[in-house]
């Protein structure tokens, strides 16, 4: 069983900067995979970025949509898991999911949500122009 946690939605600007935080009861990344996702109204859900560790080096993976502004990274002190998002662009409005697989295969399809059988409740990202 894994618990998440999402905060540090908000409304914003364009070009403004926001830092979600995932807190976790258990990293799966170590084993398995942990991503953000994403979810605006009338959408499907979209994956953001990734995480995993292969034999201790963590690998990230990003959208294109957000590659060179978002950055996601762990604080293992904290068990919390940081989506830093910078030069925010209306396109970005939506929900925000934390989300977690503790399944090794999960690193195949790292942008499928049917990977992830674990879901934070999220939190809203409005960003205006």
């Amino acid at each position: 069983q894994v618990q998440l946690v999402e905060s540090g939605g908000g409304s914003v600007q364009s070009g403004g900067s926001l830092r979600l935080s995932c807190e976790a009861s258990r990293y799966t990344y170590v084993n398995g995979c942990m991503a953000w996702f994403r979810q605006a109204p009338g959408k499907e859900r979209e994956g953001v970025a990734t995480i995993y560790d292969s034999w201790g080096n963590l690998i990230t993976t990003y959208a294109d949509s957000v590659k060179g502004r978002f950055t996601f990274s762990p604080d293992k002190d904290k068990n919390t898991l940081y989506l830093q998002m910078n030069n925010l662009k209306p396109e970005d409005t939506a929900i925000y999911y934390c989300a977690a697989s503790s399944l090794l295969s999960c690193r195949s399809r790292l942008m499928t949500k049917g990977n992830y059988n674990y879901w934070g409740q999220g939190t809203q990202v409005t960003v205006s122009s």
